[in-house]
């Protein structure tokens, strides 16, 4: 996962669950993955609910999950 990663999922409410992949390495560090999971209603601001630090391989395994079972697709940022 090179570079962010933007997933949605559509709510009933005209409003959106999002999971967001922010990839990160630190010199001489083992690559990272910050997960940030969160839901918008726009005109308001996002909420972020959790946010993880995973391993890529990790992060990869989740996002592919989120997209097979859990309905989100990939998408442009949202904010």
């Amino acid at each position: 996962m090179p570079q962010p990663l933007w997933l949605v999922r559509p709510r009933p409410d005209g409003g959106c669950d999002y999971v967001n992949f922010v990839p990160s390495q630190a010199a001489g560090t083992q690559a990272t993955v910050e997960m940030r999971e969160g839901s918008h209603l726009p005109p308001q601001m996002p909420l972020l609910k959790r946010r993880h630090r995973l391993p890529a391989e990790e992060a990869e395994r989740c996002r592919l999950q989120l997209q097979q079972s859990g309905g989100y697709r990939c998408s442009e940022p949202l904010f």
